[in-house]
C-alpha cells in the first residue's frame, strides 16, 4: 500500500509537471508497465484528479481542470515563491485579496517543512515594503480585464479621465501592465482607432464581453508602451529635454513610472516626462544639477526664466 502511495504521487508529479505525457513514458519513469499506469491513472480520477486519456499511438495522458480543485506537489524552490508571493499579495495594490492571501499563506506555511519554514521567515525579516501603493483595483475588475485579454474577447467599459470626465469605451483588450505600483490595460480603441493606455482603477467594466477579434501588434513592446504613456501624455504639459549627460548618470535619479531617458551620444540624452504645473516641470530639470536644451513644450522656456528669476532674489 505505502508502495502504491507513493507511486501515485510521483505520478501526479509528473502529470503536473508537464502538459502531455505518453504511457510508455509514464512507465518508463515508474519504472512499472504501462498496465500498472493505467490502473494508478484510474486511481488518481478516483481521488478527483481530471487525467484525461487519448487513445492511439499518438495518444497519452494529460492533467486537466475539474470543478474543485485538487490538492497540488509542490518542490522546494515553487513552495517558497508562492509563500513569498503570498505574503506580497497581502499589501498590495489589488482589493480584497489581503485577507485571502493571508489565509493561504497560513495555510502553506503550517505544511512547510521546517528547512522552507526558515527560508521564508528569514527573507521576510530582512524584506521591506513600501506601503505607499497607489490607487487599488477591484478583483472582480482586474478578473474581467484579464479575462477579455486571454480570450482575445472585446470590452466595454465606463471610464473616467484624469480630467474627471466619463465616457464609455469599447476596446481590442491586449495586455494589462503593472507599472509604478498601478495597473493598466493597453488596448486598441475601436472608436478612436489608435491605441490607448487606461488605468485599470478607473475602469467599470461592463458584461457580456463582446465579439472575438484578430490581435494587432502595438508599436511597441506593452510594457514599454506603458512606461513612455503614464510618463507623459497622461499629463497637462509633456516635456522633451536634451541632458547635457551620459545616460548613465541621469538614469539613476529618474524612475521608471516619472521619466523616460534615451542616450543622444555618450555626452548626452533625451528625457521625456510630464507635468501639471510649469513651476514643477522647471524646478524638476533644475535638480538634475546640468545643462539642458528644452525642445518641447515651448512655453516652458519662458517659465524657466521667471523661476530662474524668482530664485535669485531669494538670495
Amino acid at each position: 500500500m505505502l508502495e502504491t502511495s507513493a507511486r501515485l504521487l510521483r505520478l501526479l508529479s509528473l502529470l503536473q509537471s508537464r502538459r502531455d505525457w505518453t504511457g510508455p513514458d509514464l512507465a518508463e519513469r515508474l519504472d512499472v508497465t504501462p498496465r500498472t499506469v493505467r490502473r494508478d491513472v484510474e486511481r488518481l480520477r478516483a481521488l478527483g484528479y481530471p487525467v484525461h486519456a487519448t487513445p492511439g499511438t499518438a495518444g497519452g495522458y494529460r492533467l486537466g481542470a475539474g470543478a474543485a480543485l485538487p490538492p497540488l506537489l509542490l518542490d522546494d524552490e515553487e513552495a517558497v515563491a508562492i509563500a513569498l508571493c503570498l505574503r506580497t499579495g497581502a499589501g498590495g495594490t489589488v482589493a480584497g485579496i489581503e485577507e485571502t492571501s493571508l489565509r493561504a499563506l497560513a495555510k502553506l506555511e503550517q505544511v512547510l517543512p521546517s528547512r522552507l519554514r526558515h527560508r521564508v521567515q528569514a527573507m521576510q525579516a530582512v524584506a521591506v515594503s513600501d506601503r505607499t501603493y497607489g490607487p487599488m483595483v477591484g478583483q472582480d475588475v482586474l478578473t474581467a480585464i484579464g479575462a477579455a485579454c486571454r480570450d482575445r474577447e472585446r470590452l466595454r467599459f465606463d471610464y473616467l479621465g484624469h480630467d474627471g470626465a466619463s465616457s464609455r469605451r469599447t476596446v481590442e483588450p491586449h495586455h494589462l501592465v503593472h507599472h509604478a505600483r498601478r495597473w493598466y490595460l493597453l488596448a486598441w480603441d475601436t472608436g478612436r482607432e489608435d491605441w490607448r493606455t487606461f488605468r485599470a482603477d478607473r475602469m467599470d467594466p461592463k458584461s457580456p464581453t463582446g465579439p472575438r477579434f484578430t490581435p494587432r501588434e502595438p508599436p511597441m513592446e506593452a510594457a514599454a508602451y506603458v512606461a513612455a504613456g503614464v510618463t507623459s501624455r497622461a499629463y497637462r504639459y509633456q516635456a522633451v529635454v536634451t541632458l547635457r549627460a551620459p545616460v548613465e548618470t541621469v538614469s539613476q535619479y529618474t524612475s521608471s513610472g516619472f521619466a523616460t531617458v534615451e542616450a543622444v551620444d555618450a555626452d548626452s540624452c533625451l528625457l521625456r516626462t510630464g507635468f501639471e504645473s510649469l513651476d514643477s516641470l522647471a524646478l524638476y530639470l533644475g535638480l538634475f544639477g546640468v545643462d539642458f536644451e528644452v525642445h518641447e513644450p515651448p512655453e516652458l522656456k519662458e517659465r524657466l526664466r521667471v523661476v530662474a528669476e524668482r530664485l535669485i532674489r531669494g538670495t
